[in-house]
């Protein structure tokens, strides 16, 4: 019987063990196929704090991410380690692309394209816009809740003169329920004759996270009521 050599069998030995590392390393340097999960990120408030956490699957730690399409609204952007945070400072509907790089030998990265809504808490709009008529003072705003949240609503309405002296034109106190839209108010009250700047302003709490949202409506010009012959 054919005789092995102590070192023939021990460098034998080391091969297969170097061998088997070898595939096992490169297993790990390949990981599990690389994939984004995040499909959509939550709503974001007008100038409010915001923080969403982007999420991957698989691939090899650490893992990398950027924008590399799209545009973000001013006031956000994504860290390295997939946070988008920030305070947008415009609303709107924002489309962009996020590519994740994992630390593979060599390396695999994956995209997709997810959009961001921006939307303002409370939101206050002219539904008609302040008009004289004779000698009193028309108009109605639209109130819309987009928070999900039901506000404890304040509603003025002030006509302030040349001399800064303010009137009355109208004043609620409500409750507007989350998710509400297009919730029409109107104002109207007579003024002794000057130039008027109308100004409305909407107070929205939210007690139980002791939460407040403004608004502001202001109008572009003077209004002028003459007086009655």
């Amino acid at each position: 019987m054919e005789r092995i050599n102590p070192s023939a069998a021990c460098l034998l030995a080391l091969t297969i063990i170097l061998s088997a590392t070898s595939l096992a390393q490169q297993a790990a340097a390949t990981g599990e196929p690389l994939v984004i999960e995040t499909v959509s990120p939550t709503k974001a408030f007008l100038r409010q704090q915001y923080r969403f956490e982007l999420r991957a699957g698989g691939g090899i730690s650490p893992l990398r991410w950027e924008v590399t399409g799209g545009s973000l609204p001013e006031g956000l952007a994504v860290s390295p380690d997939g946070v988008l945070s920030g305070v947008p400072m415009e609303r709107g509907e924002f489309r962009f692309t996020v590519t994740v790089t994992d630390s593979g030998k060599p390396a695999h990265e994956k995209s997709r394209e997810l959009t961001l809504l921006v939307v303002a808490p409370l939101l206050l709009q002219w539904s008609r816009y302040p008009k004289i008529n004779g000698k009193r003072i028309e108009c109605a705003v639209t109130l819309a809740n987009q928070t999900g949240q039901d506000f404890d609503l304040t509603l003025i309405a002030l006509a302030v003169n040349e001399i800064g002296r303010a009137t009355a034109v109208g004043y609620q106190r409500l409750t507007l329920r989350g998710d509400s839209e297009d919730m029409e108010i109107p104002f109207s009250e007579n003024l002794p004759p000057g130039m008027y700047q109308l100004n409305v302003d909407a107070v929205a709490e939210v007690p139980e996270s002791n939460t407040i949202y403004r608004a502001r409506l202001v109008t572009r010009e003077k209004l002028e009521v003459q007086p009655i012959p």
